[in-house]
């Protein structure tokens, strides 16, 4: 008791000793660093610090608390559905606004450099080497994809079936689709004045007509039915507005029948027929669609819901000016592999061909090279295709001005990207440099196949799309296509 008395005295003395300096002592700046005897700055410090530090464990505390109670309590019933999420189908997993999960890529190669060579493992027991022709467009060759006997089957098996033209002499119904669109003469000269100069260039009509009539007109062609039609008032080679508006939407092709037109000015001279490569079909067919699978690393889904595989043959004089094998895609644009899940109407559709692969099924004897006009080039300009009457889209004068040219050898085949990536792993824009043609046949004639692979830039309505699909019940048509593909494949790239 004494003890404690005595050291109670000693405090107490301590704090009046302690206020009598406070008192006495003048004013000082905060922290002065020079006053030893005066600590209450340190003391005043040394709180703070303690406050911040008990609010930030605070803090922490009350952060942990909370990713307890998320993962905790709700834990369990928010990993059933998580677990039960994973256990659907990919195709049937989607958001709670009916949107479909992004949770899939494309698989893209890769060129590296023209002349790069890789090894590429499509068959058992054999190597193939893929070869880069251009990086612009992505363009691959790989010799000997097809053994002899698989083009002698393909050619038969298309004989079999039957080969129809690949084009009508002139299409129809393009007065009813103006109609439809409700166009008027003046939004129609705006679309085909590409340069917005006021007038129409030759170029302008050219690429116009060709397009929708199907009719590969030449300069010359188009000055005769200029004069035919006594549209260029001027003679100067160019259509006013007021002279395009004497012109009703459908002269060229009402003059065009009247005076008939050869074989040699459509835009594709050849006969084609298509082989389902589904359940049922010939073994040959579905080994071909496999090793596609396998070489371009897409999912097999893909790949069976795409189009069979179309077989063209190219008599002597045969040919297919350049042109891309699919167009552009907006908004307003439906796929037509598609257009079903897109739950719109549009009268625009493309068919949106992610791929290309082509297969030359017998060496040529002359001519009928695939011509890539602007392969690698450093820019792409429409316009410009198109000079001093040089046409770089015209297989039959101008092949040899090409960039590229890959020569037709039987058994090879050579793939292309018609799309650019969108950089997050799905479509993106069409790759403009695509663009392509057939030479025309000098000797011979000429046996191709076609593969497409069809993908929508639009994620949402391929997704939904394959959805469609799968709900639909196992069948076999009587081509032996099925709608229920076997999902598996497995990668197959190395480096050379």
């Amino acid at each position: 008791m004494n003890l404690r008395n005595m050291t109670d005295k000693q405090k107490s003395a301590g704090d009046q000793e302690t206020s009598a300096a406070k008192a006495t002592l003048p004013l000082r700046q905060p922290c002065d660093r020079g006053s030893f005897k005066n600590n209450v700055c340190s003391r005043s410090y040394f709180v703070v610090v303690m406050v911040f530090f008990h609010i930030y464990i605070i803090n922490v505390i009350a952060l942990l608390l909370y990713v307890h109670y998320n993962n905790g309590e709700g834990g369990d019933a928010s990993h059933e559905a998580s677990g039960s999420h994973q256990r659907l189908p990919e195709s049937q997993r989607t958001r709670s606004n009916s949107e479909f999960l992004r949770d899939a890529s494309l698989t893209r190669l890769e060129g590296i450099r023209v002349g790069h060579v890789q090894k590429v493992s499509l068959v058992p027991d054999k190597v193939h080497e893929m070869k880069t022709l251009s990086l612009k467009p992505l363009l691959f060759e790989i010799p000997e994809f097809l053994s002899e006997d698989e083009c002698r089957v393909v050619m038969q098996l298309a004989q079999l079936k039957g080969l129809m033209e690949s084009q009508l002499m002139v299409q129809e119904g393009q007065e009813e689709l103006a109609k439809e669109l409700n166009l008027s003469p003046e939004e129609i000269f705006n679309l085909l004045d590409i340069n917005k100069d006021g007038q129409l260039q030759l170029h302008e009509i050219l690429t116009h007509s060709r397009v929708r009539d199907g009719i590969w007109l030449t300069p010359e062609n188009l000055r005769e039915i200029y004069a035919g039609l006594k549209a260029d008032k001027d003679g100067n080679g160019l259509l006013s507005l007021e002279e395009f508006r004497l012109l009703s939407s459908d002269a060229f092709q009402r003059f065009l029948l009247q005076r008939g037109v050869k074989r040699s000015q459509l835009v594709r001279n050849s006969r084609h027929t298509w082989l389902y490569q589904g359940k049922g079909a010939h073994r040959v067919l579905q080994d071909i669609k496999t090793r596609v699978t396998r070489l371009t690393q897409l999912p097999t889904t893909i790949v069976d819901l795409s189009e069979p595989l179309q077989v063209v043959r190219y008599e002597e004089g045969g040919h297919y000016h350049a042109h891309h094998d699919s167009g552009p895609v907006y908004p307003e644009t439906a796929c037509t592999h598609t257009r079903l899940a897109a739950n719109t109407s549009t009268p625009f559709e493309t068919s949106c061909r992610y791929i290309t692969v082509l297969f030359y099924l017998n060496s040529v004897e002359g001519g009928g090279e695939t011509a890539f006009p602007v392969a690698d080039n450093r820019t792409y300009d429409e316009v410009s295709l198109i000079q001093n009457d040089v046409d770089l889209l015209d297989t039959r004068r101008n092949c040899d001005k090409s960039n590229l040219r890959v020569k037709p050898t039987k058994g090879k085949a050579v793939f292309w990207y018609n799309y650019l990536s969108d950089g997050r792993g799905w479509v993106g824009e069409q790759d403009e440099y695509a663009l392509h043609g057939g030479c025309v046949v000098t000797h011979g004639t000429k046996w191709v196949a076609n593969k497409w692979i069809n993908i929508d830039p639009d994620y949402q309505r391929q997704a939904r799309y394959q959805q469609l699909v799968s709900q639909q019940p196992e069948v076999e048509d009587d081509e032996g296509l099925t709608l229920n593909p076997d999902p598996h494949r497995s990668d197959i790239h190395q480096d050379l």
